[in-house]
């Protein structure tokens, strides 16, 4: 729990850390990366923290689970630079992020609600049109091969990639569940098991969980917000700095 700091108050790089648990160097690189606001020196050029800093700390803390570690660096280094918009632009992107993948979640579920074999039948789509479709590169769609996910055979004339009916739809799954943060090698069992078209009983455990850790991302984007508010009323950066607003 946070201590009740009073303005003005002076603290340590020692004092930051220790709420945390965190080394002294981890709150210096915080200040360098932009994450707090710079520190004042003392006449022996010590930094000094105040309670300004207390808070953009935990504001930054509390927006790395819900946002990632790099968007989380990006919202605080915007703020304390006074770009108040462009950080609630990313907050925004982040949410949208979040909406999309609930969406893929609930098209993931739909498509093996009843899934049924796929006919083995020969496609027409090379590598190069199969990875603008699902907007991968080809050399992830290669990697996705290596690792037992697709299997596409080779065109006898020219041999290149020749993606299956199958092929296509194994690749679509993959590319859901990567989005849902899931490891290659968790997604193999569970494309085997599409294969073999034996149902989605086996799967449910696997959408469960992916069902949890969004709700769980919600949440901690709640928290997030939170103390990013906080932190924005500390430092009056929700007047959105100098930005110029347009004239009718």
């Amino acid at each position: 729990m946070g201590r009740n700091l009073r303005t003005g108050e002076r603290l340590r790089p020692v004092d930051l850390a220790r709420e945390h648990g965190l080394s002294t160097q981890a709150v210096r690189n915080y200040e360098a990366d932009g994450i707090l606001p710079a520190a004042e020196r003392s006449p022996h050029g010590y930094r000094t923290y105040t309670s300004l800093h207390a808070r953009a700390l935990r504001a930054f803390l509390a927006l790395v689970p819900g946002h990632g570690h790099a968007t989380a660096v990006s919202i605080m280094a915007a703020v304390n630079r006074g770009a108040v918009e462009e950080a609630l632009r990313l907050v925004d992107e982040s949410h949208a992020q979040l909406l999309e993948d609930r969406r893929t979640l609930q098209a993931v579920t739909a498509a093996l609600r009843d899934l049924e074999p796929v006919p083995q039948e020969r496609g027409d789509l090379f590598v190069g049109p199969l990875s603008r479709k699902l907007g991968v590169r080809p050399a992830t769609l290669r990697k996705w091969e290596l690792a037992g996910l697709l299997r596409p055979e080779r065109d006898p004339r020219t041999g290149y990639r020749v993606y299956s009916a199958a092929d296509v739809r194994d690749a679509k799954l993959t590319h859901q569940l990567r989005r849902g943060g899931y490891l290659l090698e968790r997604i193999a069992p569970l494309i085997e098991q599409v294969r073999s078209a034996g149902g989605v009983v086996p799967l449910e455990s696997t959408l469960r969980d992916w069902h949890s850790r969004l709700s769980a991302r919600g949440r901690a984007m709640l928290s997030g917000a939170a103390a990013l508010d906080a932190y924005l009323d500390s430092t009056n950066a929700d007047t959105f700095g100098t930005m110029t607003l347009p004239r009718n």
